[in-house]
């Protein structure tokens, strides 16, 4: 059997912030391997430093100490927030990372519309943001990481916004995206159900600073709903490993 590549490699990584008199240590030593084509979850409490991780990978921040190596995969970050410019169409807003490329106007457009209607918003192309649901701004979100021709896409909580429903939705269209392509997918929640729905592995973070402190691979067959009952029953024990770390951390 083949054993696919590292897409992402980090190794002993530390991040400090300096402020004045004083300094706080957001990772300390985290090292983890994510495998081409993977859909790892990142899950630990507020500001155990996993957005901090992520913006080390995209290149964001300069790191403290350690390494990341990415090769020469292309990454694309999608934030919480879709964060899309109300000044433009849909289309326009998709587009604009090509046209920074320099793709010329009729191939952009024709890669525009190709996304849209990946994640079924072709008949959305030129409205703007502001005409859209939340469920909706999101998925242009997507559509406009994906059309930077990304192998790696890190997410950074992005339905965490979203109501029950849309947010179930997104799940089956994120997974049905990723599940058509070669994408390497890292997923940063604090919803320990979203993360054993979607995951290939969950990876759970320490409170501040952030360790490694326990992977769950889930070897639950796709599809999957987060109400289903091996998905409740793994998520209950992270939710208890996770607890000791909170309280871990309370003391």
């Amino acid at each position: 059997m083949d054993i696919a590549p590292v897409a992402i490699r980090i190794e002993k990584v530390s991040q400090t912030y300096h402020g004045g008199t004083s300094s706080v240590r957001a990772l300390d030593e985290v090292s983890l391997e994510v495998k081409q084509g993977e859909f790892v979850c990142l899950l630990g409490a507020s500001g155990c430093g996993k957005s901090t991780l992520l913006n080390l990978i995209v290149g964001l921040y300069r790191l403290t100490s350690g390494t990341i190596d990415i090769g020469e995969r292309r990454v694309a970050l999608v934030f919480q927030e879709p964060a899309l410019f109300p000044w433009l169409s849909v289309r326009r807003n998709v587009e604009m990372g090509m046209r920074f490329r320099g793709v010329e106007t009729a191939e952009r457009r024709s890669k525009a519309q190709e996304l849209l209607r990946l994640v079924h918003l072709e008949a959305f192309a030129e409205r703007q943001p502001h005409e859209l649901s939340g469920g909706m701004r999101q998925r242009v979100a997507i559509a406009r990481a994906l059309a930077q021709e990304a192998n790696v896409l890190l997410m950074d909580e992005p339905f965490g916004a979203l109501d029950a429903m849309t947010r179930d939705i997104l799940h089956d269209e994120l997974e049905a995206i990723w599940s058509r392509s070669d994408l390497t997918v890292l997923f940063v929640t604090h919803n320990v159900r979203e993360a054993v729905r979607l995951g290939d592995r969950v990876v759970l973070l320490s409170s501040r600073p952030g360790r490694v402190v326990a992977e769950f691979p889930v070897e639950i067959p796709r599809p999957r709903t987060v109400d289903s009952l091996q998905v409740t029953e793994l998520a209950a024990m992270i939710t208890d490993r996770l607890r000791e770390e909170v309280r871990r951390h309370g003391r």
